[in-house]
């Protein structure tokens, strides 16, 4: 069986702050505590956080669409995610979008979206949105490093779910700015306990993936990166 999306890792310069501001805006909660890392874990989805000594300097290349069932709602997960500490910032997003475009204190980008057809059952995460140069150019490989079919595919947006409906989407979305650093919000993906974590990585290298050097040392997990420089890792096999 293929790889599946597991959880994203959130770099931090203070990990402790973002990861209790988002265990509070989702509703999620620590299931792991180390020195080195925080986790928290909703039905379909996990985040990890980690601290890094390098300051965030552009615009996440990942970030994270929540759903929201009406528009009260949407203003309601607004106004907790300000009380919190959250604030507005502007992207050049069209002044009459429907969704709301925030950073967390660390200045992590999300957006808010309001009520959709598409994402009453992906939880509150709608999405996981990838800034890339040319969606259609990797769609194919990010769906055999997720396990998500694709399922709607433009010149702009690749959309991809797994084929039970539930969980966030994995969104694939054109941007021309170049990629300059190692993305601070990055997926990490696992083979199934009864896969070969070494036979998975080779399958993805297959495919067009590439081996990544950040750095890493010797680390149970293994560094790649699509044919854009977009890093995930592959993770040992688990359940």
């Amino acid at each position: 069986m293929p790889t599946r999306l597991t959880h994203i890792v959130v770099d931090c310069a203070r990990m402790r702050p973002i990861a209790q501001f988002w265990s509070e805006l989702l509703g999620w909660p620590f299931t792991y505590e180390a020195d080195d890392e925080l986790y928290i874990e909703g039905e379909h989805l996990g985040i990890v956080f980690g601290e890094v000594p390098e300051p965030k300097t552009v615009k996440n290349r990942v970030h994270l669409d929540l759903a929201s069932p009406s528009s009260e709602r949407q203003a309601e997960i607004v106004a907790k995610a300000i009380e919190l500490g959250a604030r507005h910032i502007d992207i050049g997003r069209p002044e009459d979008a429907p969704h709301v475009v925030l950073a967390d204190p660390e200045g992590n980008e999300f957006c808010v979206l309001p009520p959709r057809p598409h994402i009453t059952d992906t939880g509150a995460v709608a999405a996981i949105v990838q800034d890339c140069q040319d969606p259609g150019a990797i769609a194919a490989l990010w769906s055999a490093i997720t396990g998500r079919p694709i399922d709607r595919q433009t010149d702009t947006v690749v959309s991809m779910r797994l084929a039970d409906g539930k969980g966030p989407w994995l969104a694939l979305v054109r941007n021309p700015d170049p990629k300059t650093v190692k993305n601070r919000v990055h997926i990490d993906v696992a083979p199934f306990a009864a896969d070969d974590q070494a036979e998975e990585v080779e399958r993805l290298l297959a495919l067009g993936a590439r081996h990544t050097d950040i750095g890493q040392g010797d680390v149970p997990w293994v560094l790649l990166s699509d044919p854009q420089g977009n890093e995930f890792c592959v993770l040992t096999s688990r359940d």
